[in-house]
C-alpha cells in the first residue's frame, strides 16, 4: 500500500524513531515565549531525536483556542527550525502534528499540517464520544484522504474513549494509516491495537508505544499471534511520547539499546523498565491522576534552564501537592537517564 510518504521518511518511521511530544514555551505572562520554543526544537534535534509531534496533547490543546490562537504559529515555528535541523542531518525529521475535533475542524487541521509541510497527522478521536464505530472509521478516512493518519489510542483518564478491537482491525484497513501511537495504558488494549494490524497482513503499519506506564517493556516485546494458522510477530517500534520530551538525549540512546537488544534476542531490560516507569509516574503525576502531566514535564526542562517557568494557558494547570519532591526524588534516584550535563553544554546555544 502507498503512504503518501517520501520513501525516507516511511522508512524511518517503520524503523522506529524516538519522536517527543512537545510542549509549549511560555512567559510568566503567559504568551507564546518563541525564544524558548524555538530552543526546546533544538534540543530534540540535537539530541537525535527522529522527528516531533507538535499541536498534541503536551502542546496543549488549548492553542486551538481562537483567543489564543497558538496552533498555526507553533506549528510553522516547529516547521522552520525542522528544516534548520534538517539541512544538517542525513534523514529529515518526521513531521507529525497534532488534529483533533468534529470531523469539520479534523479535516481542516490535516488541511493545515499538509500546507505547512507536515508528514503526517496524529488523530485524537477525544472529541466524538458518542460516534458509532461506522461514524468513527468515516472521520478516519476522510482526514486520511487529506494527509498520511498516526492513528492514536488515548487512554480515557485524559480524555480518550475506549476503541475495541473490531475499530483497530477497520482502521488499519485505511490505505493512508502509516502508524499508530498505543497510549491505553492498558495492556489489554494494547493487544488489541497489535493484534488488528498483525491481522491485517499490514507490514507498513508501524506501531509506536505512548503507554508511558510501561516503555521499555513495550519496546522490547515480541507480539506474536497466530493469523490464517500460521505465527505472526509485531514489535512496537518506536516512542511518541510527552515522556521524551524531557531527558530526551537518554531516551534517544535507551531506544537504540532496546532495538540492538531485540536484533539480538538479549534479555529484556527489567531494571530500567522500573526505573524509566517510576520517573514517569513522577512527570505525569500519576499520583493525582495525571492531574500535573504538563507542568511536570515543564518542571524537569525548568531545572535545565530551557523553560523560565512552569507557566500553562490554563493558570489552575500547576504542580500537585507533593509532585515537585516526587521529581527530586527520581531525579536523585536515576542520575543515569537524565541528560542535565548535555543540557548544559548546549543550553545557551540553543537560546541564542
Amino acid at each position: 500500500m502507498t503512504s503518501g510518504l517520501p520513501p525516507t521518511v516511511r522508512n524511518a518511521l517503520q524503523r522506529g524513531l524516538a519522536i517527543p511530544a512537545c510542549p509549549l514555551a511560555l512567559t510568566a505572562k503567559r504568551k507564546l515565549d518563541e525564544r524558548r520554543q524555538r530552543a526546546l526544537f533544538r534540543y530534540y534535534a540535537a539530541a537525535g531525536a527522529g522527528g516531533l509531534a507538535v499541536g498534541v496533547h503536551t502542546t496543549q490543546f488549548a492553542i486551538r483556542d481562537p483567543k489564543i490562537g497558538l496552533f498555526e504559529p507553533v506549528l510553522k515555528l516547529a516547521a522552520e527550525e525542522m528544516t534548520r535541523a534538517d539541512a544538517k542531518r542525513s534523514e529529515p525529521l518526521v513531521r507529525i502534528g497534532g488534529i483533533c475535533g468534529e470531523p469539520a475542524q479534523a479535516v481542516r487541521e490535516a488541511e493545515l499540517l499538509r500546507g505547512c509541510g507536515y508528514h503526517a497527522g496524529l488523530l485524537s478521536l477525544a472529541a466524538l464520544k458518542t460516534a458509532t464505530e461506522d461514524e468513527l472509521i468515516a472521520h478516519c478516512r476522510a482526514v486520511a484522504e487529506v494527509i498520511p493518519v498516526v492513528g492514536f489510542y488515548l487512554q480515557p483518564a485524559v480524555g480518550g474513549r475506549v476503541l475495541p478491537f473490531g475499530f483497530w482491525r477497520r482502521f488499519a484497513e485505511i490505505e493512508n494509516v502509516v502508524a499508530i501511537k498505543i497510549a491505553a495504558f492498558n495492556r489489554y488494549q494494547t493487544l488489541d491495537v497489535v493484534r488488528a494490524v498483525a491481522e491485517s497482513g499490514r507490514e507498513d503499519i508501524a506501531l509506536y508505544t505512548g503507554n508511558d506506564d510501561n516503555i521499555v517493556m513495550d519496546l522490547l516485546t515480541p507480539f506474536r499471534f497466530v493469523v490464517n494458522g500460521k505465527p505472526v510477530e509485531r514489535r512496537i517500534v518506536g516512542g511518541l511520547l510527552g515522556h521524551w520530551s524531557v531527558w530526551t538525549k537518554r531516551a534517544v540512546e535507551l531506544l537504540a539499546e532496546c532495538h540492538a537488544l531485540v536484533k539480538e534476542r538479549g534479555a529484556p531490560l527489567l531494571r530500567l523498565s522500573i526505573e524509566v516507569t517510576d520517573c514517569n509516574a513522577a512527570f505525569f503525576d500519576a499520583a493525582n491522576n495525571f492531574s500535573g502531566c504538563i507542568a511536570g514535564l515543564h518542571e524537569v526542562l525548568r531545572r535545565q534552564g530551557l523553560l523560565e517557568g512552569i507557566w500553562c494557558l490554563d493558570p489552575h494547570e500547576a504542580l500537585s501537592p507533593g509532585q515537585a519532591a516526587e521529581i527530586d526524588r527520581v531525579c536523585r534516584a536515576y542520575p543515569h537517564l537524565t541528560d542535565d550535563d548535555f543540557v548544559r553544554a548546549g543550553r545557551d546555544a540553543w537560546l541564542l
